[in-house]
């Protein structure tokens, strides 16, 4: 693999020195090619799955008093391969997911009671402004992400490509005083560090990836950037990655009607229960069928998969490396560029950052999940689920 990586490396130098070649002979006489017609830009999976009918079968289905199963309609309705691939969910953690459910609802009684006391007051516009300004000049990345903040979203935040930048959207109504912090380690100290990081690798293409044998960057990105959404909250409950975990699970076997019920054992407010039945059931138009939208599936999962590991996984290389898999640090280490790369601040102490990991694990009661208590080398050799 070692001499593979060298000669991938090599071929890449070629084809830029050749490409350089061919621009220098263009620009120094040849004729311009006719322009020919360009196809249509891929559209990226999140707005395939938003219905544009949104507001309007949220209203129906509030009036009908939750027995309106919602029509979803779609400016890129999925291929029915494409939903086919996401239709799929698992019941391998749901275990775990109850488990840190009852917990959080032990200590609290309800959802209700669990937000107010571990999110805090709703921020304004304004302060949610200069708290992403802070965030962005403390990694280091003001100036090049730009800022969106509305109510136009069904996630709380996501980060994308928007014209070539890296965009950060946050839904305002969801920025919670002692969240907020969370959510930017989870969007900028994670995601966005990670693409950065990844820039500066040779397999930051897709076309590297493949020939490298690369496996998906999820379960892991997503694990790693839930983690860090809780990582210095006085409670660490990972609550929202257990609830959307059972949610696919339900969905996968409910109606719309039947799985916003459903959630009523655990959460009283409407709205929140409709975020969640959203989430799992978008992509569908008839959501009177049983059927879900399984990618939240994949924080539960990843996060399980390195908290087991949380005492040998190399954590500093699991950023500085990009968008890849644990599974695949060792293979790619020999080749991995540390130029220009970054590590977030709050993992810098990497005793203090563990030390973090396992306050984790101790609030989640999760000992008793992995295979010895806490992670050990022999842990590394067990598979991971669902990817």
């Amino acid at each position: 693999m070692e001499e593979r990586l060298a000669q991938i490396a090599r071929e890449i130098a070629e084809k830029k020195q050749r490409r350089t070649k061919s621009a220098a002979g263009r620009s120094s006489g040849s004729k311009k090619r006719p322009k020919t017609t360009k196809s249509r830009k891929p559209v990226c999976l999140l707005t395939c799955i938003k219905p544009n009918n949104l507001e309007s079968e949220k209203a129906k289905f509030m009036k009908s008093g939750f027995t309106y199963n919602p029509q979803f309609q779609y400016d890129y309705p999925l291929r029915s391969d494409v939903w086919a691939r996401y239709n799929r969910a698992s019941s391998a953690l749901l275990p775990q997911a109850l488990s840190i459910m009852k917990r959080v609802l032990e200590r609290y009684g309800n959802y209700e009671k669990f937000e107010w006391a571990t999110g805090g007051k709703p921020l304004s516009k304004t302060q949610l402004w200069n708290t992403v300004k802070r965030y962005l000049e403390k990694e280091g990345f003001y100036g090049e992400v730009v800022v969106n903040i509305s109510n136009n979203l069904i996630s709380r935040a996501a980060m994308t490509i928007n014209g070539g930048r890296p965009t950060l959207s946050i839904r305002e109504s969801a920025a919670k005083k002692l969240w907020v912090e969370g959510l930017l380690r989870h969007e900028i100290g994670t995601h966005h560090l990670r693409f950065h990081n990844n820039r500066q690798q040779i397999w930051h293409n897709s076309k590297m990836r493949r020939q490298l044998g690369l496996k998906p960057a999820n379960p892991t990105e997503e694990g790693l950037a839930s983690i860090h959404s809780v990582l210095l909250r006085k409670d660490p409950s990972l609550w929202r990655s257990a609830i959307l975990y059972y949610t696919v699970h339900k969905a996968s076997q409910m109606s719309f009607c039947e799985l916003f019920e459903n959630l009523g054992q655990y959460m009283d407010d409407p709205e929140v229960r409709w975020d969640y039945c959203l989430r799992t059931k978008r992509g569908q138009s008839d959501t009177s069928k049983p059927g879900c939208f399984c990618k939240d599936q994949v924080y539960l999962t990843g996060i399980l998969a390195l908290l087991e590991r949380r005492h040998t996984l190399d954590f500093h290389l699991l950023c500085t490396m990009g968008k890849v898999s644990y599974e695949d640090l060792e293979m790619l280490q020999p080749h991995y560029n540390p130029a220009r790369t970054k590590i977030p601040s709050f993992m810098e102490d990497l005793a203090e950052y563990r030390a973090m990991l396992d306050h984790i694990v101790k609030v989640n009661g999760l000992e008793e999940w992995f295979t010895d208590g806490p992670a050990t080398a022999d842990n590394l050799n067990e598979g991971d689920g669902d990817k």
